[in-house]
């Protein structure tokens, strides 16, 4: 986008040409976002919110197509729809108790445990969504 010129008269009655840009400070301040995530953010972490960027997509192209197209068998849709749902819940869960800046919170749990804990929480919950299937 292009600078405004515009003119203002000072006191000795010249007109002198003012730049104003008139841009939105989102962009920036996503871009600064942006990079301090990818700088800041360690590669473990950025790989469990690719996994819930994918989960919420999921869950949202799941919603859409039962919307739009159909919702038999309903059970199923339920099934698949709570299975991201959960699942997306204990990543998130997971992703608190691995991240570094949350080690006061979570000090006598390690990783290893809260990687168990996810994934005996995962076979749990897809245990349940496989039975209400049917």
């Amino acid at each position: 986008m292009a600078p405004k010129l515009s003119t203002t008269q000072s006191s000795s009655g010249s007109n002198k040409p003012i730049q104003t840009t008139s841009q939105s400070p989102f962009p920036s301040a996503f871009s600064a976002l942006f990079k301090a995530y990818t700088q800041n953010t360690s590669s473990r972490l950025k790989f469990i919110d690719a996994f819930l960027v994918f989960l919420m997509a999921s869950g949202i192209l799941q919603f859409v197509y039962c919307i739009l197209v159909t919702n038999f068998p309903f059970n199923a849709f339920l099934a698949g729809f709570a299975s991201t749902v959960g699942q997306f819940v204990l990543t998130a869960s997971l992703r608190q108790q691995v991240n570094p800046e949350n080690k006061l919170e979570f000090k006598e749990v390690s990783h290893e445990r809260a990687f168990a804990d996810f994934v005996f929480g995962s076979i749990i919950l897809h245990f349940f969504v496989y039975n209400f299937l049917g």
